[in-house]
């Protein structure tokens, strides 16, 4: 069933129609050639590997040096950690303030950057996902693209909706609460409002 997709600009926003079976998914152009993944996005995957980019995701990294995105192994799920070139960059800068002999710079370099692979887009829009990939995450016919802010996972959906119910049933058990930031501290670009902390439940 298709979904309402909202990408918040800095002056305007809109609201288009999704290919696929998804949740909101975004992107917030902060004027400044950052974006904002947000929502879950569910596509095929095809017998030879392709699966489509959502293009929400592709029109948010329109202005990115490298038209494709960045995936990785995930260190901490069974899941692929997606994200843009620049956002790469930063990953390799920070590494790059470590101290290069120590294990800590080492393991990290192996587990980000070694295992990073470089996907560009075909002409419909689709990467090929690598075979050492899918079988890492376990993908079977269906990934689950899921936003993260900066950056977004794919996942099996079979395997990420018993993880998001129970993140969630932690969350509303715990009552937890995010502390937004003032408007004021946003990077220029940000949409308009309030410039004083507020609570999120």
């Amino acid at each position: 069933m298709p979904c309402g997709a909202y990408p918040f600009q800095t002056h305007h926003s809109r609201k288009t129609a999704h290919e696929g079976q998804c949740s909101e998914i975004g992107f917030f152009d902060q004027g400044n050639g950052e974006v904002l993944f947000t929502g879950t996005h569910i596509h095929k995957l095809d017998r030879k590997g392709r699966v489509s980019v959502p293009k929400r995701f592709r029109a948010a990294l329109d202005t990115e040096e490298f038209a494709g995105i960045y995936l990785y192994q995930s260190h901490k799920e069974s899941a692929l950690e997606g994200c843009s070139h620049s956002h790469m960059e930063r990953i390799a800068a920070s590494l790059d303030e470590l101290d290069m002999f120590s294990d800590e710079a080492d393991d990290l370099a192996d587990t980000i950057l070694g295992s990073s692979h470089m996907l560009p887009y075909d002409g419909e829009g689709r990467i090929i996902l690598p075979a050492e990939l899918i079988e890492f995450a376990r993908i079977e016919d269906q990934v689950a693209f899921v936003g993260r802010g900066r950056t977004f996972r794919l996942w099996n959906p079979d395997i990420f909706k018993p993880l998001q119910e129970a993140s969630r049933t932690r969350t509303l058990n715990r009552g937890a609460t995010l502390k937004l930031k003032p408007m004021t501290e946003l990077p220029k670009g940000a949409r308009p409002g309030t410039t004083t902390e507020e609570d999120a439940s």
